[in-house]
């Protein structure tokens, strides 16, 4: 099973990288629930579909959770890659040529069946590469990715669906939850040694009511969580709940003291007010979903100390990477520090996806490219460099799992602030 290892943050690739930055978070977001209501989701960047003489725009699909359960965080994520697509297209497009992705969008409310329905209804449309969400949809659909033969990325990091023995056509652009939770674990066992306090035995993990609370859990974490002689209680937390008080008092009866969660911001939140409401001294981590400027925002003082995983860089750790969204974003009229880790993270997701359909289209011969074109470029990744968003990226036909690492940083002051360098999770 992973072990974590310390290793130095990942280099950016860019010659213009400044020497020292910012280590702080400095985002402060507009409540995201109000942001999510009912924003318009359309086709981007336009033009007609890929004609025969391959020289039409390459049609993506995507779907969004802007009304759901999870719109608290997935609004800002659709903004990022949608973003991506019409800054992408405003600047030479795919090859520099102006060769356009015409993005074919939707909110599907987090709801399989409606996933299931935009999935077919963008294949049928010409979709020759897709940009999914939840766990719940991405492995109900991962058969028909395969057989369609469509490159898939989701923002779920399902470990199961980085294997391509199980899921070919679908590429994690995250650490993977299972590799999170391993990290998450060791952290917090190396943390109590260090304090010089007594090793935890019993760690509860309080997770969404779904696939993707229970992945880390039933994708290895719990054999690990036992090698490693810790004791997991997985305490569901009901969709829509406006109070934790049972369950805070279900884990305060035990005598657990660490709490990890798997979870977006918003419900987070309301556990944190509530735990703090309750004077309980309680360790919260949270796996990457809930490690974001929604959670300060909405839980306030009561997110002093939790932990996070960071998978991509929020705005003001100085990255290269983040330069071209950050002007996209002044273009606007808006800001990368308003917008914050979440469209960082739908942008470059969607950015990996356009490096390996540029790939594609420069191995052509004819100017078009369809799915396996696109799957076997992506597969050429090798330490691809996101500018220090993230860590080093690398595919390939054995390993879909696209990042192994991470870093932990912790809530001090309403700000995420680091607490250490990559961390990553080694099979």
């Amino acid at each position: 099973m992973p072990t974590a290892r310390l290793e130095s943050p990942p280099r950016t690739h860019a010659p213009t990288a400044t020497a020292s930055a910012p280590r702080s978070f400095a985002t402060r977001l507009a409540a995201p629930l109000a942001l999510a209501a009912l924003a318009p989701l359309l086709a981007c960047g336009g033009g007609d579909a890929e004609d025969e003489s391959g020289s039409g725009a390459i049609k993506v699909g995507a779907i969004f959770d802007l009304t759901g359960p999870t719109s608290d965080v997935g609004t800002f994520y659709a903004d990022g890659i949608r973003g991506y697509v019409e800054w992408l297209n405003q600047n030479g497009g795919l090859d520099g040529q102006g060769r356009q992705i015409e993005l074919l969008a939707q909110d599907y409310g987090y709801k399989v069946d409606q996933a299931e329905q935009l999935y077919s209804q963008f294949v049928g449309e010409g979709a020759v590469a897709f940009m999914g969400w939840g766990t719940g949809d991405t492995e109900a659909l991962r058969g028909r990715i395969a057989e369609d033969e469509i490159p898939f990325m989701s923002a779920s990091y399902s470990h199961v669906l980085g294997n391509p023995e199980e899921a070919p056509f679908n590429f994690l652009s995250g650490t993977s939850y299972t590799h999170q939770f391993q990290i998450v674990l060791d952290w917090m066992l190396a943390a109590a040694q260090e304090a010089g306090e007594p090793a935890p035995t019993r760690i509860a993990v309080m997770h969404n009511a779904s696939p993707f609370g229970l992945s880390p859990i039933e994708q290895g974490g719990r054999v690990y969580a036992t090698s490693l002689g810790l004791q997991l209680d997985a305490i569901e937390m009901p969709r829509g709940a406006t109070d934790f008080t049972a369950e805070l008092t279900r884990i305060k009866n035990a005598g657990i003291r660490h709490v990890v969660f798997q979870n977006t911001s918003g419900p987070v939140a309301v556990v944190l007010r509530g735990a703090q409401s309750l004077g309980l001294d309680l360790d919260f981590a949270c796996l990457n979903w809930c490690s974001n400027a929604v959670l300060t925002e909405l839980a306030g003082d009561a997110a002093e100390g939790v932990l996070g995983s960071i998978l991509y860089a929020p705005p003001g750790e100085g990255v290269t990477g983040l330069d071209d969204a950050a002007a996209f974003l002044e273009s606007q009229g808006s800001s990368i520090e308003e917008k914050g880790l979440l469209f960082g993270q739908g942008w470059w997701t969607m950015g990996l996806l356009a490096e390996g359909m540029r790939r594609a289209l420069a191995a052509s011969t004819d100017n078009s490219i369809d799915g396996d074109d696109i799957r076997r470029a992506l597969e050429t990744f090798d330490d691809f460099e996101t500018g220090g968003v993230t860590a080093p990226v690398s595919f390939s036909p054995t390993d879909h799992r696209g990042m192994k690492g991470m870093r932990i940083f912790e809530v001090q002051e309403g700000r995420w602030t680091p607490r250490s360098g990559l961390l990553t999770a080694t099979d």
